[in-house]
């Protein structure tokens, strides 16, 4: 799989990052836990970091700073109405997709 899974995945990951804040608000590493938790394994966080920058800027998240023990503030990410709209139209798109996907794989001989 390697390059093409990297690939997909491109196009994929804002959708998978909103749909785990639409569970819970979390901070950067919590959603790169998460990923990895499920087989996400070579998302490196920078990737996540930068993707967070990307959705905080379009305005799908809120963000508070929360005292961390460790350390500087954190940032809680919290998905908010614009960013529940995008999840909403990321899974309509994945739905099509899948759909078209299945039927494919169903002519093939």
């Amino acid at each position: 799989m390697g390059r093409q899974i990297t690939e997909m995945l491109k196009g994929t990951l804002e959708g998978i990052v909103l749909a785990i804040l639409s569970a819970r608000p979390a901070y950067g590493y919590e959603i790169t836990a998460s990923l990895r938790e499920q087989g996400f394994t070579d998302i490196a966080e920078g990737t996540v970091y930068a993707l967070l920058v990307r959705i905080e800027q379009r305005g799908f998240v809120d963000v508070d700073k929360v005292p961390s023990e460790k350390g500087p503030p954190r940032k809680v990410y919290t998905l908010n109405a614009e960013g529940r709209a995008a999840l909403d139209e990321f899974w309509r798109t994945w739905s099509f997709l899948a759909e078209r996907l299945d039927e494919l794989r169903g002519t093939e001989k």
